[in-house]
């Protein structure tokens, strides 16, 4: 349904948290749904939003993702198709969190340190089973008054794999078939949910394929997405566990994290050191590659962590 709902993003199974995102405690939920009394005014003098005719530029998120995000295939693909919601899964490390940082960017230029960027952490905001109903009602308040006032908002909801079942179908009226409700529209809102559920049979079809010869490329949407939502919604420790989300087909794309390669990584420590200013030394590159595990325990093809420990990794290797 891409251009026609609510975008609903399911990035994968990594769960990684950016620094100086705009989350907010869940107590604060309710009392600043105000905006949407004055929401001209609001975004106008915060930070201008972007015109309703505005679209993603296509050109600059292709080349923001063939830079920045590696051994990642399929999620280029169905990214560039939905964005110009949906579901990210995959193994820790593997990109997931940095891609809604990407996607963010492209949606407002001040990408999560906008305003109209908005990060929900399970563990950190909805910590408690016991407060769910409340959780949900403030929820709803806070979603519906941020589009209120923003229609382009986008809600990134962290750590899916950690939330209390049955939390998330609060959003269900915000990501279905409604023109508008009460008078708002959220057909143009975007949700991502960051999961980590399902990692595990992510890296089984990628390590099926490379031990019966084929290329990691050769990997379709098709040999995933199946799967993943069925694995996803029957997973008690699931957030989405027997949701309404996916029981009636509201989540748009279910994007498949792969696990990364060796190559892989030193695609990553290169573009640190890149970003860094620094010089590339392939020796250097090879050493701290090298000093990353990776699995299965025989093979050794995969990186167990992903790229999520490269600048850790080259810190100390310059300390020392």
């Amino acid at each position: 349904r891409p251009g026609q709902g609510t975008m609903q993003l399911l990035l994968g199974l990594l769960s990684l948290l950016a620094p100086g995102s705009a989350a907010l405690e869940p107590s604060s939920l309710g009392a600043l749904t105000a905006y949407s009394s004055y929401p001209s005014f609001y975004c106008g003098f915060v930070e201008v939003l972007p015109g309703e005719a505005e679209r993603p530029n296509a050109t600059a998120l292709k080349e923001d993702l063939n830079n920045k995000l590696f051994g990642q295939h399929l999620a280029k693909d169905v990214i560039l198709k939905a964005v110009t919601g949906f579901s990210k899964h995959g193994w820790g490390g593997t990109g997931k969190n940095f891609v809604s940082q990407i996607i963010a960017k492209n949606i407002h230029k001040a990408g999560q340190k906008s305003k109209f960027v908005h990060l929900f952490i399970a563990t950190l905001h909805f910590p408690h089973a016991h407060q769910v109903s409340l959780y949900k009602d403030q929820l709803h308040k806070w979603i519906r008054g941020n589009v209120s006032a923003c229609a382009r908002s986008v809600f990134i909801f962290d750590e899916m794999d950690k939330l209390h079942p049955g939390l998330i179908d609060a959003i269900k009226p915000f990501l279905d078939y409604y023109e508008q409700i009460d008078g708002v529209s959220y057909r143009r809102a975007i949700f991502i949910f960051l999961s980590n559920a399902g990692g595990d049979l992510i890296n089984k079809v990628t390590l099926d394929f490379w031990r019966s010869g084929k290329d990691r490329e050769q990997i379709q949407l098709k040999d995933l997405e199946p799967v993943l939502s069925v694995a996803v919604f029957n997973n008690k420790n699931s957030g989405l566990w027997h949701s309404s989300l996916i029981d009636r087909n509201l989540i748009d794309y279910f994007v498949p994290f792969l696990p990364l390669e060796y190559k892989h990584v030193k695609m990553c420590i290169k573009a640190e050191i890149q970003s860094q200013g620094k010089e590339i030394d392939e020796a250097f590159v090879d050493k701290v590659a090298n000093e990353m595990t990776y699995f299965p325990k025989d093979e050794k093809i995969y990186s167990d962590k992903g790229c999520k420990m490269v600048q850790d990794r080259l810190f100390f290797s310059w300390e020392r």
